[in-house]
């Protein structure tokens, strides 16, 4: 660690304990904090004591309970500002540009990247905009360290098999506009989205979606702490992975 890490984190201990960041030690030993799943293995770090579930139920977890509830509630106003999105608004979109690739058949909006809110998207998906900056970003449940944003699959589109870099974020899907023949793959088990529902999984085991169907498919994706960290953790966390980018020379 850096001079800047070693000081954040002594910060952080004197406010909350000298044992309030011993799993985030521990996932910075050699060997990353001991054994993993066989289907986490592509994962870059994995912190140590959180449950090693690839599927959770959304309602499961009182404190993402608001978001979930929050954005299927609006969901009817967010597919018809999607829909208006795509058809006059196309250049909002982008190529997703994965950490590990780029694809032109997987399309993106951004409501959330690079610590802030995404002003393109208030005046685009108004109401998508309202409820994710209510209900997770000023509620700090949203990763700072990662996004949100619409995805959109094209008809025919395969995200190939991969981990993602950790477990201490977890990814909630809002099905927004869900045709048949899509689905989602996670460690091994298949399921396919409830148009208005959300789906919650664990992103560090190894996962795949594909459309086979003839239209795109689109759900709401945000990254959110996963509920099992606690506070000092991800303020750790949170200037680690920071700082690892900056040395990277990453954005």
């Amino acid at each position: 660690m850096t001079p800047e890490t070693e000081n954040a984190f002594a910060a952080i201990r004197s406010d909350h304990g000298a044992e309030s960041l011993s799993r985030v030690e521990r996932m910075l030993e050699p060997g990353g904090g001991g054994a993993r799943h066989p289907l986490q293995k592509g994962a870059r770090w994995i912190l140590p004591g959180l449950s090693p579930t690839p599927w959770h139920d959304p309602r499961a977890h009182p404190e993402l309970l608001p978001v979930v509830e929050a954005l299927e509630s609006a969901h009817p106003v967010v597919k018809e500002e999607m829909k208006s999105a795509w058809t006059v608004r196309r250049d909002a979109f982008s190529d997703y540009e994965h950490y590990l690739t780029r694809q032109n058949d997987w399309q993106a909006l951004h409501l959330y990247r690079g610590r802030a809110m995404t002003e393109e998207a208030a005046a685009t998906v108004p109401t998508a905009y309202k409820v994710l900056k209510e209900s997770a970003v000023d509620t700090e449940k949203i990763c700072p360290l990662l996004e949100s944003h619409f995805s959109t699959l094209l008809p025919g589109a395969f995200i190939a098999p991969h981990c993602d870099l950790w477990n201490f974020s977890i990814n909630l899907h809002l099905a927004v506009d869900i045709p048949d023949g899509c689905s989602l793959t996670v460690a091994g088990e298949t399921r396919t989205w409830e148009e208005g529902r959300c789906l919650l999984f664990d992103y560090s085991f190894e996962h795949e979606a594909r459309n086979d169907s003839d239209r795109p498919r689109t759900c709401l994706l945000v990254d959110l702490w996963h509920p099992e960290t606690t506070v000092p953790e991800r303020r750790a966390l949170d200037v680690l992975i920071s700082e690892i980018r900056r040395m990277m020379g990453e954005s």
